[in-house]
């Protein structure tokens, strides 16, 4: 009965037609507002702004010229070494000597170049066309170095000429110098294989190893010179390490790759 009355005094009741209707509280629209203003700033920044990001992959140094395997042209049994590892020999230089049914023999070297491997030793019995050496092609003991990247195919596309790269030598701590500077000289479009590796670096092991996850890209970098450090080549420190680099020196190397717009992300 009190509800029954309650709902007959409201239709009685006038309307209240001149009051003013509220439709949010100032805290309401200060919200609203901040949203609005943030939704706008992030459209500009999606079609106006920039993302960065890098590819990181497997390096090593070299002197940019690749290497070749020494073969022995004979079959018999090597009666002496002529050549050390890590030497820089001319070409037609003498690397092994092998004694033969027919006399002795001496393996000589193709190109000039540094013994980065040797495969033989004394008393060994070999055959013909067996590897005996690993040169890699060096002409001169000042020729730079450069490094090789050996980049997943899917990833090459996106990387721009003369990318920066930073690489993590292995024989350097980079926790105490840092980490090595480049530029990228060229981008090999084509997929590299084992054996196309292990060929350009005298070694077939590496071969594998920069193929256990594909096929990759080789993008060749020319390593930064500077002339305040032991290396020869500029650091993030100011030192870098107090030793001069080799060639075969394994690294890792991260490419920066082309900025995009956040906006590309959300396009077809």
């Amino acid at each position: 009965m009190q509800f029954r009355q309650q709902a007959l005094a409201k239709l009685q009741s006038p309307e209240e037609l001149d009051l003013p209707v509220r439709l949010a509280r100032p805290q309401g629209w200060l919200v609203l507002s901040v949203a609005v203003i943030a939704m706008a700033a992030a459209s500009v920044w999606a079609v106006t702004g920039s993302v960065s990001s890098t590819v990181s992959a497997p390096a090593i140094l070299t002197h940019g010229q690749g290497s070749y395997v020494l073969q022995s042209p004979v079959a018999g049994q090597v009666t002496a070494v002529l050549a050390k590892q890590g030497t820089r020999l001319p070409a037609n230089s003498p690397v092994l000597k092998v004694r033969t049914g027919q006399g002795d023999t001496v393996v000589r070297t193709l190109d000039a170049g540094r013994v980065t491997a040797l495969a033989a030793s004394v008393g060994q019995i070999i055959r013909t066309g067996a590897n005996v050496a690993a040169v890699e092609k060096v002409a001169r003991a000042k020729d730079p170095l450069y490094a090789t990247v050996y980049v997943p195919a899917e990833s090459a596309a996106g990387i721009p000429a003369h990318a920066s790269v930073d690489l993590t030598v292995q024989s350097v701590p980079s926790e105490e110098y840092g980490v090595l500077h480049g530029e990228v000289k060229s981008v090999d479009r084509s997929a590299q294989s084992p054996q196309q590796i292990a060929a350009f670096l005298g070694d077939s092991q590496l071969g594998e190893e920069f193929t256990k996850k594909g096929r990759p890209v080789a993008v060749t970098v020319e390593l930064e010179k500077s002339s305040a450090t032991k290396s020869g080549y500029a650091w993030s420190s100011a030192d870098g390490p107090p030793f001069e680099l080799t060639s075969m020196t394994l690294a890792t190397g991260s490419i920066r790759l082309a900025d995009r717009r956040p906006v590309d992300w959300l396009l077809p």
